[in-house]
């Protein structure tokens, strides 16, 4: 085995990679051609489900390894997954992130519900025909979405204001902690934007101004739960609102 593959930062890379790729399948399976049946194909189904995997697949690995460069040196953390890939007992890593997790999944979940139910017109009928899978939401949501935004993205903007504005000097300022979830969370938001585009065919303003709002809002909680208690708390936090977003919905059905 090479000095690399052994290293535990590679290790920790490989789990946060193939963590990322579950997610990364199922929305490639699942949502993918429902997305794309709505519209025109360039090429074979088959050919863009691949274009798109391989495309995400490399975002995702630089996602992580941004991640795992950098975040040691601004003090966050995935304390799990760190503790899986330094052979470490994951349980103690995970457990204080439990509770914040669930609380804010819970708490984010039926402030999901309770937003879609003043969504504008459009989207309201778009989410009557089109309600992407739980497992889809779950995984692809909860933690390649986690990986890419939090991981991956507000890490790299605080890494960048701690080395070129504060000059390394100390721990990172909040100020700069704050700055990178705003950043992550607006950024988390505008990625939603593609698709509804895509399934609306056009994009007034009430629609934007919605998106971007409430995907914002909910990226702030989970980069709040990333800085102050680790990844997974904010992991945590994305599946369980998903979860009891559609539990509320059945039920409500």
């Amino acid at each position: 085995m090479s000095p690399l593959a052994a290293s535990p930062r590679f290790r920790l890379w490989l789990i946060l990679w193939l963590a990322g790729l579950l997610g990364a399948v199922v929305m490639t399976v699942t949502v993918l051609p429902q997305l794309l049946a709505t519209m025109p194909l360039p090429a074979p189904l088959w050919v863009l489900s691949i274009a798109s995997f391989a495309q995400s697949s490399v975002l995702i690995g630089l996602a992580t390894w941004a991640g795992v460069a950098l975040a040691p040196a601004v003090g966050l953390r995935a304390p799990a997954f760190e503790a899986a890939a330094f052979a470490r007992p994951i349980a103690p890593a995970l457990s204080p992130q439990l509770v914040p997790g669930v609380v804010a999944g819970v708490v984010g979940g039926f402030l999901l519900f309770a937003v879609t139910r003043i969504a504008p017109t459009a989207l309201a009928s778009l989410q009557e025909r089109f309600s992407p899978p739980i497992l889809a939401r779950v995984l692809y949501g909860g933690v390649t979405e986690e990986l890419l935004l939090r991981w991956g993205l507000m890490t790299t903007v605080l890494w960048l204001a701690w080395r070129f504005v504060q000059r390394r000097d100390g721990v990172p300022k909040a100020a700069f902690a704050w700055l990178a979830i705003a950043i992550s969370a607006l950024l988390f938001g505008a990625g939603h934007l593609p698709a509804a585009k895509v399934l609306l065919g056009t994009l007034e303003a009430p629609t934007v101004i919605y998106v971007l709002g409430a995907n914002s809002a909910f990226g702030i909680a989970f980069g709040v739960l990333f800085w102050r208690f680790g990844l997974e708390a904010a992991m945590i936090a994305h599946a369980v609102a998903h979860v009891v977003n559609y539990v509320a919905t059945l039920l409500a059905s």
